[in-house]
């Protein structure tokens, strides 16, 4: 791609960087300047789930997140497994290495990490899906506010079977083992909704998604229709995130898009998971 254009600045984010700066720093709760200094660097894989919807609805559910990543350490590269909303490329699709822009500056495809990833996984490395998706893009700069020019892997995932996403998952994961890397899942939950169905599905799946249960959450996903648009991108996720064996894990928060616009009757769910090795908060 060489150099891709920000689709989703000025619609999902703000396009001013001063303004964007003051936007995440109402999602996370805090401003830079509270900060502090990150945490010591990571030394190995931990995986968040965040949602991908504008700013003003679904901000301050990944500002959880991306709070408790820093609160753990700094990772030296994310690898962002994104919703594929148009169905264009393949069912898992990687950015070619290049530049993303942001409001902060660029931020750069990490070219080995892509390259790794596609042979083990099988995926295509492809700019199609990319030109106008937003999954990935809304969490770069989050990312950039958090820890700069920050070289990341750009991933889109249609849905997958249950052998599809375990195998991939399977090898993803020997390519991140004991790396210092964030594996983000970028999905919204449930698509239009009232608040207390949407709440309820939502819930009910992520118990079998905390539980990195893929059997579980593929079939209550089916059995109750629940409209989860990056459900590819979570089996992946799940499956990359057991056999790498993220076991400890918790919901950071869950909120609706009515419990922000104050329209209850089609809602959109939002939900900020963390989740890390047992060994490291034994």
């Amino acid at each position: 791609m060489g150099f891709r254009w920000a689709c989703a600045a000025g619609t999902f984010y703000p396009a001013d960087p001063a303004r964007l700066a003051r936007e995440i720093a109402r999602c996370l709760g805090i401003s830079q300047e509270e900060l502090g200094p990150p945490g010591p660097p990571l030394v190995r894989p931990v995986g968040l789930i965040l949602p991908h919807a504008g700013y003003r609805y679904s901000g301050t559910v990944a500002g959880a997140g991306y709070l408790a990543l820093w609160r753990i350490g700094r990772p030296e590269a994310a690898v962002i497994l994104g919703t594929n909303h148009t169905g264009l490329g393949s069912s898992i699709s990687l950015a070619a290495p290049g530049e993303w822009e942001t409001p902060f500056g660029p931020m750069p495809i990490h070219r080995e990490l892509t390259h790794a990833i596609a042979e083990a996984t099988g995926a295509e490395i492809t700019d199609a899906p990319f030109l106008e998706e937003h999954s990935v893009e809304v969490q770069l700069p989050f990312l950039h506010y958090l820890y700069g020019k920050m070289p990341f892997v750009a991933g889109v995932v249609q849905p997958l079977s249950l052998r599809e996403a375990e195998s991939a998952g399977a090898n993803m994961a020997q390519v991140l083992a004991k790396k210092p890397v964030v594996l983000i899942c970028s999905t919204d939950f449930t698509h239009y909704e009232p608040h207390e169905l949407a709440k309820e599905k939502d819930l009910l799946a992520l118990r079998y998604v905390l539980d990195l249960d893929l059997p579980g959450f593929l079939e209550v996903v089916r059995a109750r229709r629940i409209s989860i648009c990056g459900v590819g991108a979570l089996a992946l996720f799940l499956a990359a995130a057991k056999a790498l064996n993220l076991r400890a894990s918790e919901l950071l928060l869950y909120r609706t898009s009515g419990e922000i616009a104050g329209m209850m009757e089609q809602v959109v769910g939002y939900a900020a998971a963390l989740f890390r090795e047992v060994s490291e908060v034994a």
